[in-house]
């Protein structure tokens, strides 16, 4: 278990945010938020890309502090990537233009198929799981009913959840018995199809 401390969540700005808003850019985010460091032919065999497309796209992350090149693993054949730490929060109302908002959309939406598809990898092949691991598995759904302020409040009791439970749990290398996992909880209010009278309240999401 690494002793660095987790750095704050930043709040990507409008330049970040449309370097990231690329799919296969998103992909390269996720395998390496996922999966630890990589090189660009590696993330290039896992994504059924080029390793000059990857290079390419990891460049455009490492402008914006996305990503960063790990240098004592390099060599002067192949360079490997890692993931910058620390958590990034997009908010769809946080961008003043269309193109902002659109790219914050699109963000959000390639995160969440991204974590749909490793869920589905997960319930489509227990055995390469295996029983034990399977079982220690929660997949949970939760349907509330709650006020804007309760909403709230919930949101900031997972945040303390995460501190408590889940940041011990980060960037740990060589962990015996262990292997990488997904924790996902998504809290959100559903849109009300029947009233006119809800207003619309802030869209946000955040990649840790």
């Amino acid at each position: 278990m690494s002793d660095t401390p987790i750095p704050p969540s930043r709040d990507l700005d409008a330049g970040a945010l449309r370097a990231l808003a690329h799919p296969l850019r998103v992909k390269l985010f996720e395998a390496l938020t996922t999966y630890g460091c990589a090189t660009a032919s590696g993330l290039g065999e896992r994504l059924g890309e080029s390793s000059g497309s990857t290079s390419y796209h990891l460049r455009q992350l490492e402008r914006h502090g996305l990503v960063r090149e790990v240098e004592e693993r390099g060599t002067s054949r192949e360079r490997w990537w890692e993931r910058v730490p620390g958590g990034i929060g997009v908010s769809y109302y946080d961008y003043d233009d269309a193109s902002g908002r659109t790219a914050a959309q699109m963000v959000g939406l390639e995160w969440e198929r991204a974590r749909s598809a490793l869920l589905t990898d997960f319930l489509s092949d227990p055995d390469e799981i295996g029983r034990d691991w399977y079982a220690a598995a929660t997949i949970d759904t939760l349907n509330i009913t709650a006020t804007l302020p309760e909403l709230e409040a919930l949101g900031r009791a997972i945040e303390q959840f995460e501190k408590q439970h889940i940041d011990p749990l980060r960037n740990r290398d060589d962990v015996p018995g262990a292997r990488h996992a997904q924790v996902h909880f998504n809290a959100f209010p559903l849109p009300d199809r029947d009233s006119r009278t809800t207003a619309p309240t802030s869209s946000s999401g955040e990649h840790s």
